[in-house]
């Protein structure tokens, strides 16, 4: 690693997601703040971006960081996992364990990596957490039990949809109001990103999308879900409180 890089700055935001994810993952929150949270780490991540000079982004090394979902089955963070990865400036791809499990590998500047793993974190409680009081709902009430299924992957596929437009179009935001810096952050990010990102030689696939049958009732439930949580570009002010048990 070239010594004019300074890990000092990353170190700092490492700690500031910790302290974030005592608030929201492991103390469980409401989604508001879940999302609260989300916005406020990407503010972070904003300011560190522009805390380094050009030849410091340039130097910065790259890295891999996993996020383990213990499952051997699709789960609805992946639908919204390539959004995470564009909000973070970095890239992300799929991969099984050799127990059969599915993770997701993010890959990029060590910054971007380590929020890319929060969000996910972060979202995955979210979607479990609002899926379950979903089913206290009296709309789940009147499906039978044979559709139940198909209404709790409705619900779920609804509300990462949702969480992945706002990610895009917040990103969309963020991006206008760093072009204002005059520095284009993000064309140097994504040209570092890439070129060492073409040095790993991975075989990898895109997978293509199949239809699926989806409970228009539980879907729009779940959209509905994922429009109430807070993502706010500008954030100030104290992180959020814990509030309700999350996933």
């Amino acid at each position: 690693m070239d010594q004019t890089f300074n890990p000092a700055a990353l170190d700092k935001l490492k700690l500031r997601i910790q302290a974030l994810r005592a608030k929201t993952i492991a103390n469980g929150c409401t989604e508001d703040e879940a999302l609260s949270a989300a916005a406020k780490v990407a503010e972070l991540l904003d300011r560190h971006d522009l805390s380094l000079s050009d030849v410091e982004l340039r130097e910065a090394p790259c890295d891999r960081k996993v996020y383990e979902t213990h499952r051997k089955k699709r789960i609805p963070l992946d639908d919204c996992i390539g959004a995470i990865a564009h909000f973070c400036d970095c890239r992300v791809w799929r991969e099984k364990t050799a127990a059969g499990e599915h993770r997701y590998v993010f890959f990029g500047l060590g910054a971007d990596i380590e929020v890319a793993h929060y969000l996910a974190e972060l979202i995955d409680n979210a979607v479990r957490a609002e899926l379950g009081r979903f089913k206290t709902s009296a709309d789940y009430g009147r499906f039978r039990h044979q559709e139940r299924h198909l209404a709790n992957a409705s619900f779920a596929l609804g509300m990462v949809a949702s969480i992945a437009d706002r990610l895009v179009a917040i990103k969309a935001g963020r991006d206008q109001v760093n072009e204002t810096t005059g520095r284009g952050l993000v064309v140097l990010k994504t040209s570092v990103v890439d070129a060492e990102f073409a040095k790993l030689d991975l075989k990898l696939r895109s997978q293509r999308s199949t239809s699926r049958m989806v409970s228009t009732t539980a879907y729009e439930a779940g959209g509905a879900a994922g429009a109430t949580l807070a993502i706010n570009p500008g954030l100030s002010g104290a992180p959020p409180r814990s509030g309700r048990e999350g996933g």
